[in-house]
């Protein structure tokens, strides 16, 4: 009966809630505020129709929800909304007790009262109340306390917070409230700064506010730094058995460092004989303990911090023992009359001192056996074996520890040795693309082995080299089978080897080897050893280029003559370093670049006031591809006259004298157009300027040290009138003509003078022949005899 009573109740309210879901008409919503988790009263009163006291509804409602929050009927359970349990109820006439406020209980509610056997009174039948839950600023995001930033990367602070109101969100840098620019933005709370500059590193701070309160949030923006190692370990020396402790202590920002430590470029945790006996403590150090002997050896600590690249340091640990003996053969075999070595397998720290030897159980003295030598490793080289070698030996090492004990006997026996029966020739000459066979055998007992290798440790071609019974044979020849090759005769007794060269013919030459490079201020000399040159004459090719400059493109040049294998590189720069490298061609193409090598000019003695010469011995003047070192001094008294033969510029040397100047430029130009040169000017501080036209000239004057350029000098104008210009134009034509007249004339007297000249000279001969024929026909008349005079000369008729 009571079950269906309270279900028609039931029903009822619904029904009511049903007809009533609308919110009173023409109400003005009452505001209530109320601070957050505290109670709030949302006033809601009535009148009764005609003031007779009837059954009633009362329902609240809050916008947004379908269902009613709170429904009360007298004499049943009220109904409450979900979230609202334990927290709402009546009091007063109709009025709702809210405890508790949360956030989300902000907003409009509707008190509505209807009564069952009547009309409602729509004047006085509820109210309209909104409810506002002031709450201060809390965070839903918070930047981190520490954020690590690269200079030029982005920057991104994120902050938001919630309340009632709203809160304001302020960014603060060093207390200094920061605004959007063209580097910053700053958008619904969240900072962004596009490239970070050193300006940018300090405090930065989040502050929330509205009426209720304000909270901050701090944030330390700082330069992102590798890991560094401020205690490195060093290097130890333990006595075995004793503990090891290698210090590690790094520094970084972030400091969430990692320590790992490598033995022998091997991580430790990989060594299982290691690893069980050492221990990495939180800040970095190692603890070995107990040392063993294998533990001597490089130890290195890497730290990271997840910036850049780790972090390494290394030390040596050094663990000393007494002398011991690690390996004791039972049989070694000496070859009878070749050199043989009885081996005493030793290991010390610190080396041993010396070693005790016997034979057949009685002391076994090297120095008084004639050419037997104790060896640097423990060992016995005996020069020539003979069968009294033959015997069981023991050895004992010592070192400043003392010793761990001695060997066991090992019993030494002679063999004759194997030999070979038949040797490859020395040398071998094929051309490319063919086939050759190198033969090998030899004989022993026991039987030896046979194989074939390089001298130059490479691998020998499995495609195309075959080794068998001996011989090697090396199918379809390429240039880099070219090289020495070793037949190896191996067994117990002995090991023996012979060797032979084969030359590949045809093929491009082979790389150049042992480059060297001298320096100078402004050249280097390299020099080489010629490699196979393919049977064909090949010259060689220098590349060179310079390290410091980004990117560097690579220059050749041409070695002359072809057969050198020295040569000199000038016009480098001073104080630099190159890369040389040697490529060598012949007729067949280019071969292969020996090794690069490097080297650094040496820093130009300027103060010598010596300049760089040529191989020819001629000073020069280098391209200054890279301005360096002092500049001079600008040149001084800069003036300009105009001659007969032109305009002359003259410029007394810099003041300052300790840069020397190598050359000048001297620079014109007419009104606004580009500047134009005359240069270099050397060992000299005027210039002739011929055949310019009429107009007006600015000049200035640039001196040059070898490797930097100074100022210029104060800029000197002048104008050049046309009249000038044809003056100076016509007087050179007058003294062309004057010079050319003058020239003629004097060319007409030294005519006529030669004519007299030659007559004189004829008159003379003249005279000289009739003396010859009349001074015998004078004396033949005076009886034969010369009265020693002259005949009278002829007189011109």
């Amino acid at each position: 009966m009571f079950l269906n009573k309270s279900c028609q109740v039931a029903a009822l309210l619904l029904c009511f809630w049903a007809l009533n879901t609308g919110y009173p008409h023409k109400y003005f919503a009452e505001k209530v505020t109320a601070l957050l988790g505290e109670d709030a009263v949302l006033p809601c009163s009535f009148e009764f129709p005609k003031g007779v006291p009837v059954p009633y509804i009362i329902q609240w409602h809050k916008k947004g929800i379908k269902i009613p929050i709170y429904i009360w009927y007298a004499g049943y359970p009220p109904h409450i909304g979900e979230g609202y349990d334990g927290r709402v109820s009546l009091t007063g006439q109709a009025s709702l007790n809210l405890t508790d406020l949360q956030e989300h209980d902000q907003g409009t509610y509707t008190c509505i009262v209807n009564f069952f056997d009547r009309s409602p009174d729509q004047k006085r039948n509820g109210s309209l109340v909104h409810l506002f839950v002031h709450a201060p600023p809390h965070f839903s995001i918070k930047p981190p306390d520490v954020v690590y930033v690269n200079i030029g990367e982005k920057l991104a602070l994120f902050c938001a917070a919630g309340g009632t109101p709203d809160p304001d969100i302020t960014w603060y840098m060093d207390n200094i409230p920061l605004n959007e620019g063209s580097n910053i933005k700053i958008n619904r709370g969240s900072l962004e700064i596009f490239k970070v500059r050193e300006s940018h590193i300090g405090d930065y701070v989040c502050r929330a506010r509205n009426s209720e309160g304000s909270i901050v949030a701090n944030t330390k923006v700082i330069v992102a730094g590798p890991a560094v190692i401020t205690v490195p370990p060093r290097n130890l020396t333990k006595l075995e058995g004793d503990k090891a402790e290698l210090i590690c202590e790094a520094k970084a920002l972030p400091a969430n460092l990692t320590h790992r430590w490598l033995f022998n470029d091997k991580d430790i945790s990989q060594l299982t004989w290691l690893v069980t006996r050492t221990v990495v403590r939180t800040d970095g150090t190692l603890f070995i303990n107990p040392t063993s002997a294998e533990d001597s050896g490089l130890y290195t600590c890497e730290v990271f911090n997840g910036i850049g690249t780790p972090e390494r340091a290394s030390a040596y640990l050094s663990v000393e023992y007494p002398a011991r003996v690690t390996y004791s053969p039972t049989i070694q075999y000496l070859p009878l009359g070749l050199s043989g070595i009885i081996r005493c397998y030793v290991k010390a720290n610190p080396p041993f001192l010396h070693i005790k030897w016997s034979k057949d159980n009685r002391p076994f003295d090297p120095k008084s056996h004639h050419g037997v030598f104790s060896l640097s490793n423990g060992s016995l080289q005996i020069q020539r074996v003979i069968h009294e070698h033959q015997g069981w030996y023991v050895c004992t090492p010592y070192n400043a520890y003392g010793t761990t004990g001695k060997s066991n006997k090992m019993e030494v026996l002679v063999r004759d040795p194997p030999i070979f029966t038949i040797k490859p020739e020395e040398r071998y000459q094929q051309r490319v693309n063919s086939k050759v066979t190198m033969p090998c055998h030899g004989t022993g007992q026991p039987k030896p082995d046979i194989h074939w290798r390089r001298t130059d440790g490479k691998q020998l071609s499995r495609d195309r080299a075959i080794q068998s019974n001996g011989n090697l044979t090396i199918r379809t020849l390429k240039k880099e089978d070219h090289g020495r090759y070793e037949c190896v005769l191996q067994n117990d007794i002995a090991i023996l080897v012979t060797s032979t060269l084969l030359i590949v013919e045809g093929t491009t030459p082979h790389a150049p080897t042992n480059v060297t490079v001298e320096t100078s201020a402004f050249s280097a000399s390299l020099s080489w050893l010629p490699a196979y040159d393919g049977n064909y004459p090949q010259s060689y090719v220098i590349w060179y280029r310079l390290l410091e400059q980004a990117e560097s493109p690579w220059r050749t040049i041409r070695v002359d003559p072809d057969e050198a294998s020295t040569f000199t590189i000038y016009n480098l720069q001073p104080n630099s370093e190159y890369e040389f490298r040697v490529l060598s061609r012949n007729t067949l193409g280019d071969g292969m670049f020996s090794p690069t090598v490097r080297g650094k000019t040496t820093p130009w003695d300027f103060l010598g006031g010596v300049y760089p010469t040529d191989a020819y011995g001629a000073t020069y003047i280098p391209t200054v591809q890279k301005p360096s070192g002092p500049k001079p001094s600008p040149p001084r008294n800069v003036t300009v006259q105009e001659t007969e033969n032109g305009l002359l510029i003259s410029w007394l040397p810099p003041l300052n004298q300790k840069v020397p100047v190598a050359f000048y430029y001297v620079e014109y130009r007419t009104q606004s157009k580009p500047w134009k040169r005359w240069g270099p000017i050397k060992h000299a501080t005027s210039y002739l300027a011929k055949e310019l036209a009429p107009g007006h000239y600015n000049f200035r004057v640039y001196a040059y040290s070898i490797m930097s350029v100074g100022q210029a000098s104060s800029e000197v104008s002048l104008t050049l009138a046309a009249e000038s210009y044809e003056v100076t134009k016509s007087r050179a034509i007058t003294a062309g003509v004057v010079g050319g007249i003058l020239f003629f004339i004097a060319a007409i007297v030294l005519s006529v003078c030669a004519v007299k000249i030659c007559n004189k000279r004829k008159r003379r001969k003249a005279e000289k022949a009739y003396m010859m024929v009349t001074c015998p026909v004078a004396e033949a008349r005076n009886g034969g005899h010369s009265h020693g005079g002259s005949p009278s000369p002829i007189k011109n008729k």
